[in-house]
């Protein structure tokens, strides 16, 4: 079983022991850890690193799951090492540019957002007068809780942001939700909008408005 320590380790490994921080290996293990959980709470033939279709074009998407010849999950991994102050306008961009392109082609498809923040190099942002990583939690849950009827653009479902810090060791130092929750959170959105998929999802569906948990 991968743990998000050990996904966590491993961008330590490539990112800082390697000096690989923009290699596309980095977040490999993370993404095996999502297909996993994924596959733990009933979603079958998960896939990585898929070319989802965009209004604009399509894109290259880290974890992403399809039923029916369409695309009804997808999951972006993202990680803010360094250069924090010029990173994070960029990163807070990208995901409402990735979402909006999926969306646009298919309203009810599920996204999800994991971002990785170093805290070593974490600054205060004079202009908003808070952290750069406070900036980018409040950013993200500004753009996240999307869910019918409310199908707002450039939104997401729901997002981990995970502080770690390179300076002292490769472990995490907190996360905004837990992971258990997040993936809870993804699939009952999947079973929700595709009540025929997966026939052990239906109820899990159906608790969606209760908002119970996944056993």
């Amino acid at each position: 079983m991968i743990s998000p320590d050990d996904a966590i380790g491993d961008l330590y490994r490539i990112a800082v022991v390697e000096e690989r921080a923009t290699s596309t290996a980095r977040l490999q293990t993370f993404s095996d850890y999502c297909v996993q959980e994924l596959e733990r709470r009933g979603l079958r033939d998960v896939e990585k690193e898929v070319s989802i279709p965009g209004a604009g074009r399509d894109k290259q998407w880290d974890v992403a799951w399809r039923y029916d010849g369409k695309y009804r999950l997808g999951i972006s991994l993202k990680s803010i090492l360094k250069n924090i102050s010029g990173t994070v306008p960029n990163r807070i961009d990208d995901l409402i540019g990735e979402a909006a392109n999926a969306q646009l082609h298919s309203p009810e498809i599920v996204i999800g957002y994991v971002m990785i923040f170093n805290v070593e190099h974490d600054t205060v942002s004079a202009k908003h007068g808070a952290t750069w990583s406070d900036v980018v939690h409040d950013r993200l849950v500004s753009l996240s809780g999307r869910s019918p009827p409310s199908w707002t653009i450039g939104t997401v479902e729901d997002f981990v942001l995970v502080k770690t810090d390179f300076g002292s060791s490769p472990s995490i130092v907190s996360v905004s939700r837990r992971f258990d929750d997040f993936f809870d959170a993804l699939v009952r959105q999947v079973a929700h909008r595709n009540p025929n998929a997966i026939p052990q999802l239906r109820r899990q569906g159906a608790d969606l408005a209760g908002g119970d948990g996944i056993a």
